[in-house]
């Protein structure tokens, strides 16, 4: 599905934890609602799993900010997670509940590409839900390189597409090329524009051998710089071509983003992705 749309849809753009923002919390159906209406090719979003093993939409170790709790979903059952609300940006408690993981896929089925994140925790579970819901063609799945997240991949989802997440320099291409894992690219971080994975060399070899690269605009700590400060912040409230333009250009086919509809708006009126 991933590859199909690449070349429907130019530059694909990935919707970190869909689009929130005022009363909508992200990692909501309503913010992947959101998201769909705001044409995302990609939903990235994040998983965990209560004390009694149901998957659910919930970034680990953030419940503080999302939950206004300081325990864990992991901590409770699933009948009690149901019954926490989430939080808007001002901490207000919205209306709005956390979803399981299966809501939210079935919500997103046949819409998007889903990337689920922390997929590294629980591997077997997600994996199991992913092919009882019939959507192993939509599934992104990506990790840092250590090699037991590798051996889980290779356990428990060698088809799903899966990209590893590295930063500066990727030293495991071979090594993925060689395990029995659905390697279709990688995820890129870096802080200098003169980090390998961010040459123009690299990006092109990646193509050469019909993979993706996947850049990251997002910025959940301005002190973590994940793409070399082309970023949301620089394309928002400076110059997007500096921010998104750069990207594109440099040839990343994924851009993660949390201004979906301005990017795709910017992209689309400099030519740079097709209507």
């Amino acid at each position: 599905m991933i590859f199909d749309l690449r070349k429907t849809n130019g530059v694909l753009l990935a919707a970190h934890r869909g689009v929130s923002g005022g009363n909508i919390p992200c990692n909501s159906l309503p913010a992947f609602q959101a998201a769909i209406r705001q044409k995302a090719e990609i939903v990235e979003l994040d998983a965990d799993m209560s004390e009694d093993g149901v998957l659910f939409v919930q970034h680990p170790g953030m419940e503080k900010v999302h939950l206004r709790m300081k325990d864990s979903i992991r901590n409770f059952s699933a009948e009690t997670v149901k019954s926490f609300v989430l939080s808007n940006c001002d901490l207000g408690r919205t209306q709005y509940h956390i979803p399981t993981l299966e809501e939210a896929l079935l919500l997103l089925r046949g819409r998007a590409v889903v990337n689920i994140d922390k997929f590294w925790d629980h591997p077997a579970e997600i994996s199991a839900l992913v092919r009882r819901l019939g959507m192993e063609d939509q599934i992104l799945i990506k990790s840092a390189p250590k090699p037991q997240y590798l051996d889980a991949v290779e356990e428990y989802a060698p088809d799903l597409a899966f990209m590893p997440i590295v930063s500066g320099e990727n030293t495991v291409h071979d090594e993925l090329n060689a395990r029995n894992i659905n390697y279709i690219g990688t995820e890129v971080i870096f802080s200098e524009e003169e980090m390998s994975v961010a040459s123009k060399e690299y990006v092109d070899m990646l193509h050469g051998e019909g993979k993706l690269v996947w850049a990251n605009a997002i910025v959940y700590n301005y002190k973590a710089v994940l793409a070399a400060w082309h970023n949301d912040d620089v394309s928002v409230i400076g110059d997007p071509a500096r921010g998104w333009g750069w990207l594109a250009d440099r040839g990343f086919d994924i851009i993660q983003t949390d201004f979906l509809y301005e990017c795709r708006d910017y992209l689309v009126k400099s030519g740079r992705k097709p209507e």
